[in-house]
């Protein structure tokens, strides 16, 4: 069964969930993909791996090792005076970070990408992170090439970091998450679609050579079957609010839509009154 909202889950921008939900999604996005693609294109699963820092990692657990400074001076130990300062030595490893995404290429001429499908991770809308610099020269050297390029981003928080600029999108409307596009026949126009927590994801166009229609990707329902396939129904607490910073009217919104599917217990009173709602 699909997530309780009607389209984006709020719940999955926490750390914690979205790394494992962004590769399910990939995966389903790619496999909507090669089951429908005209012949002579292919959808490719890749990934970007970067190195970052420990102190800048936002992805939680990282690995961090520390050497016991008895046991060091106890191996190094020689006949000179030993300091009086602490002294040791710590090992703090990097995260090797991999961010995935799909290259749809050419059967014909493998190293042909005709369209690159970004899915927006935090680690790109994070400020000044390892992340965003590394997606932001890929989005450039895309931007600049004969490349289509459809980036996503479900993800309320974080720093805007789709091409399209900000400003020119807000005179159009307002947005939880967004879908936009650049053809390189047209270029720095960017076809958008607008996303509300309150509304299932749309359909997009996906770009592919001069001359085939666009691909009709039904977003919703890779969505959906993204999280069916993952732990989100057993892990989710939906008791709790989600992750991140809500006005009033939304957190309102959330709270009642859980307790009309039985996701949430309603307070007295409340019960009944639902389950006359539409």
């Amino acid at each position: 069964m699909p997530g309780p909202f009607p389209g984006m889950d709020p719940y999955l921008e926490s750390p914690f969930l979205w790394h494992g939900f962004h590769g399910l999604l990939i995966d389903e996005i790619t496999r909507d993909l090669n089951a429908g693609l005209p012949p002579g294109l292919a959808a490719n699963p890749e990934e970007r791996v970067y190195i970052a820092p420990f102190e800048r990692s936002i992805i939680p657990d990282i690995h961090v090792a520390t050497v016991d400074r008895d046991a060091l001076q106890t191996q190094q130990r020689t006949a000179v005076m030993e300091r009086s300062a602490d002294h040791g030595i710590i090992a703090a490893y990097p995260e090797v970070e991999q961010e995935r995404f799909i290259a749809i290429r050419s059967v014909e001429d493998w190293q042909e990408i005709v369209t690159i499908i970004e899915i927006v991770s935090p680690s790109n809308k994070h400020e000044r992170s390892v992340g965003r610099s590394a997606y932001l020269a890929k989005q450039r050297d895309t931007l600049c090439s004969a490349t289509n390029l459809m980036e996503i981003d479900l993800l309320r928080g974080g720093v805007h970091t789709v091409a399209a600029p900000k400003g020119l999108l807000e005179r159009y409307g307002v947005w939880d998450g967004l879908a936009v596009v650049h053809r390189p026949i047209a270029a720095w126009h960017f076809e958008y679609w607008f996303c509300r927590l309150q509304n299932p994801l749309p359909t997009v166009d996906v770009p592919l050579t001069e001359g085939l229609d666009d691909f009709e990707l039904d977003l919703q329902a890779a969505f959906d079957r993204a999280y069916d396939t993952g732990p989100y129904k057993r892990r989710i607490d939906y008791r709790q609010n989600p992750p991140g910073e809500f006005d009033e009217a939304t957190l309102h919104w959330i709270d009642q839509w859980l307790k009309e599917r039985h996701m949430r217990p309603a307070l007295s009173g409340e019960e009944g009154a639902a389950g006359h709602r539409p």
